[in-house]
């Protein structure tokens, strides 16, 4: 069977986790003389890590890179060893050990494949998905056996638009090997494609299926939860989140999922102690900015922005480490610039949108010219960003308030009743305006009718 039950492509899992601690040799306030409110959390991850075996990995073949110095298996283990390490901390200086790891194995080995495959993902990890693609190629050309390489190429595949040629090379890594890795990907082909009840069974496979440690399993448990909110079951999320506690103790993204389910239910308190917690120990910019709209809608403007200030410093810190801060930032703009800054936000999202011509890229560039008042531009954006079917409620919300102001009242009705079906929690910042820009349009609807009519029944 194929990983679709239709045709269409599928979109690249988060695979590591962004860098943000900092620049190696400096200290925050040296290098960009940042508030004292960023440099403590962003300076406090390095006192949060905790010894485990990916550390313990690390040190064995360090030793063995020691007794061994041309191992060059060992270097791409070590290199594998580090982007992992990276995936469980958000520490950037992993990424640059497990750049010269890979580089001394390729450069004792220039068709060394576990090389190849590392440095792949991690190109995909800094977002540098043309790179990612060519090493995946490179690898599958000398070893088209490992299933590892196809996550690899369908993952840039994704990134850079090829739709139809990631389905295939999905399919093809599912056929070899149906693991965690490979059925989290057909999960996402399924939720892109609007089969949610199908990318939840994928997910569950992928559960079951486990990874090679508790990070990786948890990782996948908490995407299945976040399934479950993206369909607005609350409570099933929660379980999800609370069972991946349980299994990994502290596990920071599985806090940062209970803390959304606590905000959409307007346990804003609750919710900003955990996103608080969570961003003191990995200050990723979804979380900061989670915490930030938080605070907005429970009416904390001061401490809003203080959270919104310190996104644009590691936006800094990730451009400083070589890291493309492409989408999630053009729509941070997007969302809270004004003026001037909006000019930058829009050629933000211009730029991604070309880099990347994404369903989700055309989502962000629209939304940005609907914030611009370009709405007609917007509208054609918005429906690229429509066009796999997919049940995103974000993204039909923002066409359903484009159609809007361009005066489409029937179809603004749809998409925001479509948003509001499908997770009515979709957004604890735009939740709300969903549901009153709809009971405003059915009242002006229903106005409109009835003078039409006469007033008669």
């Amino acid at each position: 069977m194929g990983i679709l039950r239709y045709k269409g492509r599928l979109i690249v899992i988060a695979l590591a986790l962004l860098a943000v601690a900092g620049v190696v040799g400096l200290t925050l306030n040296e290098r960009f003389g940042v508030p004292s409110l960023a440099t403590e959390r962003l300076n406090a991850v390095a006192d949060q890590r905790l010894i485990n075996d990916t550390d313990q990995l690390i040190w064995s073949y360090q030793a063995r890179i020691r007794q061994a110095p041309d191992d060059v298996n060992a270097y791409a283990v070590l290199g594998a060893a580090y982007v992992q390490r990276a995936r469980e901390t958000g520490d950037p200086t992993y990424y640059a050990k497990a750049e010269a790891a890979f580089d001394e194995a390729l450069k004792r080995d220039p068709q060394n494949v576990e090389a190849l495959i590392g440095k792949g993902t991690l190109a995909l990890s800094r977002h540098q998905f043309r790179e990612a693609l060519a090493l995946g190629e490179q690898a599958r050309s000398l070893n088209p056996t490992i299933p590892r390489i196809y996550g690899v190429i369908g993952d840039a595949q994704t990134e850079l638009g090829l739709y139809d040629e990631a389905v295939q090379t999905i399919q093809t890594m599912v056929d070899m090997r149906p693991d965690l890795s490979s059925y989290s990907r057909v999960s996402y082909a399924r939720e892109l494609h609007g089969d949610l009840e199908g990318a939840i069974e994928a997910m569950q496979w992928a559960v079951r299926a486990g990874g090679p440690n508790a990070e990786n399993t948890n990782w996948t448990r908490v995407q299945l939860g976040h399934l479950y909110f993206n369909r607005g079951n609350l409570s099933r999320a929660e379980a999800e989140y609370n069972q991946a506690l349980a299994s990994y103790p502290g596990y920071v993204h599985a806090v940062a999922g209970l803390a959304r389910v606590h905000a959409a239910r307007r346990e804003y308190d609750v919710a900003i102690q955990l996103y608080t917690d969570v961003v003191n120990r990995m200050p990723l910019p979804e979380y900061v900015i989670a915490l930030g709209d938080v605070y907005e809608v429970a009416g904390r403007s001061v401490e809003a922005q203080q959270q919104f200030d310190l996104v644009r410093v590691i936006e800094r810190l990730y451009l400083a480490n070589g890291v493309n801060t492409d989408l999630e930032m053009a729509l941070f703009a997007a969302d809270h610039s004004q003026g001037q800054k909006m000019d930058e936000a829009l050629a933000r999202a211009r730029q991604a949108f070309e880099e990347r011509p994404t369903i989700y890229a055309a989502d962000v560039f629209a939304w940005a010219l609907y914030q611009d008042g370009q709405y007609a531009l917007a509208y054609e954006l918005a429906q690229q960003a429509l066009q796999l079917g997919t049940k995103d409620a974000l993204l039909l919300f923002h066409v359903g308030m484009i159609a809007h102001r361009l005066g489409y009242t029937a179809e603004a009705q749809s998409y925001l009743e479509q948003a509001l079906a499908i997770n009515p929690y979709f957004s604890v910042r735009y939740s709300g305006l969903a549901q009153s820009t709809l009971t405003a349009l059915s009242q002006s609807t229903t106005t409109n009718e009835t003078a039409s009519s006469g007033g008669q029944k």
